[in-house]
Order: C-alpha cells, then structure tokens, then sequence
C-alpha cells in the first residue's frame, strides 16, 4: 500500500473517530464513559485462545463496522442509549484502530490485516 493511501485511509478513520465522539458527545453519559469503554472491544481478541481462524472471525466480527452501525440504529430506533453508547463505541474503536493500522484480520495470522502486514 503507498503512503498516500495510507494517509487517505487514516485520514478517513479519523473523520469517523471524530464523527462517533460528536455522537457520544449528544448522549446524556458521562464524558468519563467514553474513555473507559473505549478499549472494550478488544476483549474479542480471546478467541485467538482457541486458535488464529476463530481468533480471526471473533476479532472482525466486532471490529467490523456493520455491527456497529446496526446496534446503533437498532438502538436509535427503539430508544435505548445503551445499544446507542455500545455502537457508537464499537464504530469509534473500529475507526481508532485503523488510524493506527490495525485491520481486520486475516485467519493465518493476527498480524495479517486487510490494511497491510503488521510487524
């Protein structure tokens, strides 16, 4: 990947940080939450206990935006800030981890990612 897609994809995922921090920023949470939840999603990182192809799949599944988009709007649409705070969470973390080159990952390895070969 060049420098230059590099730099347009970060530059990308951080307008979608930025986006998500405005959204949490309407809710009525503590700006303290924000912060503490940020890390959360990173607890899928588990399945790589079991072996890389589940690690893999349980690691994209809430890395991937899809879910996080639609907690948000099945949160939006019955009125429950909790599915709102964990889609919104899950999109920043998404966004936050791309920014600093972490992808989605391939099943042969946690370094391999969509976005390049970490490491």
């Amino acid at each position: 990947m060049t420098k230059h897609m590099t730099y347009l994809i970060k530059l990308e995922e951080l307008a979608q940080f930025i986006l998500a921090i405005w959204l949490f920023a309407q809710m009525d949470f503590a700006w303290w939450v924000f912060p503490a939840c940020i890390l959360l999603p990173d607890v899928s990182m588990v399945g790589y206990a079991v072996n890389t192809k589940v690690g893999a799949w349980v690691y994209n599944l809430f890395h991937h935006k899809t879910l996080a988009i639609t907690i948000l709007i099945v949160g939006f649409s019955i009125s429950n800030d909790i599915l709102l705070l964990a889609g919104i969470i899950l999109f920043a973390h998404s966004a936050m981890d791309r920014i600093l080159g972490y992808g989605l990952k391939y099943p042969d390895s946690f370094k391999h990612t969509h976005l390049e070969q970490m490491g």
